[in-house]
């Protein structure tokens, strides 16, 4: 029996779910070619059907990805189908990815099937999405909560019809790592032809037991995971990929010495390119990734690391591809020095993006003595948004703020490409961030309402560069703008603009 273990990555679709965390299409392309350095053996890149914005992120990303296999999901609807597959005939090695809920309570309140239906309707979608593509996945949702015995038929039925992937979602993240285990060896052991599939497991994080759940299933016997950067997803979020790939290398000889096809060293570049473009930082404290997850403070940990580090890290930070050279970079360094440092980072930047980074480098330079790798990072972080057309630029902008006074901005913008500059002033009593908004939104001619802002240090001293992450709102449309300075009101208005130039394009 193979010990190969494949990662299906679906932070492009459920984990875009997430509230908070929608891409536009630059973005996911940017994330798509991140996740195949990443080395993730299938992608799932969107619900070609949900909308048009989805079927072309899912037309786009199959263009442009050629190591991994690209998935669009389907409900087991025929036009379903036929959306994913015209959104992934581009792609080297398609997918169409199909489900219907197999629980009790979903086929009684949401499908209002018999058990019947429920194994005729998912065969008949398995065998016409066949027809389009070799590679098949039927997921069973909410398989978790459904009947064994009603689950395997619906499983060998779905085999019978050409599924090449077999997935038991815990879609509610109700299981147990027990339970999950006893449902993956009854499986294996009930489902007819299940040699023909693959078994893939796809948990939530309700309860917080995602990863653990997710690892059981391959002690039991799965093949593939499913899984997200960081674990965004559907309210509590995926298995994270990062957790989930770590256990597996690091506790090898436990689950079997599994083969995975994952660069580790990509791992970390993945995590922070997600947390930037989604404007949703990972917990201090979250495993692998977070800022403390390799920290030392207590004395005696400090002392047991010196003497030998393996007292206390049972990986290391390059594992996951944090550079252990901390180079100083200032206003004298060279371009190859921030070239060489970039590279450390994991940023495989062309010559143009490479001599607007530098650029921008020399300017932060002249303001900080120092510039950390969070610095570099927030830098090249905005070649990002600079792909979103920029309607509405910057031109200047002043604030009168006091203790006992209203707060007054005056904000003048460039509009489209020519030299047309338009200002306006307003007051807020909200501060001069809440000012320069509203002066804006004088500008724009229409409301755009902010659902949610928030200020971080992104690198540390007084000199700090603050990142800022604003969602915006106009009608039903919705955007997440962000921005990065070590003036904070000025952070704070490009961001706004980076989002209203989202809504714009």
């Amino acid at each position: 029996m193979s010990n190969r273990i494949k990662v299906f990555d679906t932070t492009l679709r459920d984990g875009e779910q997430s509230p908070g965390c929608s891409m536009n299409l630059h973005e996911k392309l940017e994330v798509a070619l991140q996740l195949e350095k990443l080395g993730v053996d299938v992608m799932e890149a969107g619900f070609a059907i949900a909308s048009p914005g989805d079927f072309e992120s899912v037309s786009e990303v199959s263009k442009i990805v050629k190591n991994a296999s690209v998935a669009s999901l389907s409900r087991a609807v025929e036009k379903d189908i036929d959306a994913a597959y015209n959104a992934l005939k581009h792609a080297v090695a398609p997918r169409i990815h199909t489900f219907l809920a197999t629980s009790p309570i979903h086929m009684k309140y949401k499908l209002k099937m018999s058990e019947d239906d429920v194994v005729e309707r998912s065969a008949a979608a398995v065998a016409y999405a066949k027809k389009y593509c070799s590679d098949v996945e039927f997921s069973a949702e909410d398989a978790l909560r459904s009947d064994k015995a009603f689950l395997a038929r619906v499983l060998s039925a779905v085999i019978a019809a050409g599924a090449t992937v077999i997935n038991v979602p815990d879609t509610v993240g109700y299981t147990t790592p027990e339970e999950m285990a006893e449902y993956i060896t009854y499986l294996k052991n009930n489902v007819d032809g299940i040699e023909k599939a693959e078994i893939s497991v796809h948990c939530h994080n309700d309860l917080g037991l995602a990863v653990a759940n997710t690892l059981a299933s391959v002690k039991a016997g799965a093949t593939q995971i499913e899984c997200t950067i960081n674990g965004i997803g559907e309210r509590a979020g995926n298995a994270s990929l990062e957790e989930t790939v770590m256990n597996l290398q690091t506790r090898k000889e436990f689950y079997g010495n599994p083969q995975i096809n994952i660069d580790t060293k990509q791992i970390y570049r993945a995590s922070k390119l997600i947390q930037t473009i989604t404007g949703v930082p990972v917990a201090p404290t979250k495993a692998i990734v977070g800022d403390n997850a390799f920290a030392h403070e207590a004395g005696i940990h400090q002392h047991g690391m010196l003497e030998n580090r393996s007292t206390y890290e049972i990986m290391t930070p390059q594992d996951i591809g944090i550079p252990k050279n901390k180079m100083v970079l200032g206003k004298h360094s060279g371009r190859h020095a921030f070239d060489d440092r970039l590279i450390e980072l994991g940023y495989n930047l062309d010559k143009k993006d490479l001599d607007e980074a530098f650029a921008r480098f020399k300017t932060l330079a002249d303001k900080k003595k120092v510039i950390s790798d969070g610095d570099l990072e927030a830098l090249v972080a905005m070649k990002l948004d600079e792909r979103i057309t920029q309607h509405y630029k910057l031109d200047n902008f002043v604030v009168n703020s006091g203790k006992n006074i209203t707060a007054t901005s005056t904000v003048r913008l460039k509009i489209g490409d020519g030299d047309e500059t338009v200002e306006a002033t307003s007051g807020g009593e909200g501060g001069p961030i809440h000012a320069s908004y509203k002066a804006i939104n004088l500008l724009l001619g229409e409301r755009v309402e902010v659902d949610d802002y928030s200020i971080r240090a992104a690198t540390e001293g007084e000199d700090a560069i603050g990142e800022v992450v604003v969602k915006l709102k106009r009608g039903e449309e919705k955007a997440t703008g962000r921005a990065s300075s070590t003036d904070i009101i000025e952070a704070s208005i490009l961001a706004y603009l980076n989002g209203v130039n989202k809504l714009w394009a």
